[in-house]
């Protein structure tokens, strides 16, 4: 068997790159695309972001992918959010009210709450709930990397947090659904393995 085959949604915002060559490294034949039927053929969907929820969401209407990255998200296949990909799976965020998400996920992305420096942009540990296996293989405690101001409601999905003036999600799943706030391909060693548990589901 071949590299499975990863779609990385290109719209057009900030480096996406970054994360298609980090899953190229753990053994993805990963393309940037936004092409229909090259998504539909992967074995695996990624759906990348950083800035504005706003904006992504805007840029991920503008280049009619909307549709399909929600499609790709409740088919069943292995889906994998990051960042700013991992809130436009909710319903909406405080951060543009009335600029609606895909509503792939229950909730709403909100604010960080109380007296800390927004957004957080450091390295951090997580808070694992169970043993999900998307951190197999990692020393404890996994130190991952963050640059966010909001981030997701706490609900039956989360199966990671992180402390920042409290408890904040740092990482979601459902079924094939895997979706982090945290940037794997920006966390060293544990990103990478976090990135190969991934591929190696597919």
């Amino acid at each position: 068997m071949g590299a499975p085959k990863v779609a990385v949604l290109d719209y057009g915002i900030g480096n996406l790159r970054s994360a298609q060559k980090a899953l190229e490294t753990v053994g993805a034949d990963a393309r940037l695309t936004a092409d229909d039927s090259e998504i539909a053929a992967a074995d695996g969907v990624v759906l990348p972001g950083v800035g504005a929820f706003g904006r992504c969401m805007e840029a991920l209407r503008s280049h009619h992918l909307d549709d399909i990255a929600t499609s790709a998200a409740t088919s069943g296949r292995p889906f994998l959010g990051i960042c700013i990909g991992m809130q436009l799976l909710f319903e909406g965020s405080d951060e543009n009210p009335g600029v609606p998400g895909l509503g792939v996920l229950p909730g709403m992305v909100r604010l960080i709450p109380g007296d800390v420096k927004r957004p957080q942009m450091q390295w951090n540990t997580l808070s694992l709930v169970g043993e999900p296996t998307l951190f197999d293989g990692i020393d404890r405690p996994v130190w991952v990397y963050f640059v966010h101001s909001y981030a997701a409601e706490t609900s039956a999905h989360v199966v990671a947090t992180c402390d920042y003036g409290g408890p904040v999600v740092a990482a979601v799943a459902t079924g094939n659904l895997w979706a982090t706030q945290f940037h794997p391909e920006k966390s060293g060693t544990a990103g990478l393995r976090i990135l190969r548990n991934w591929v190696d589901s597919l």
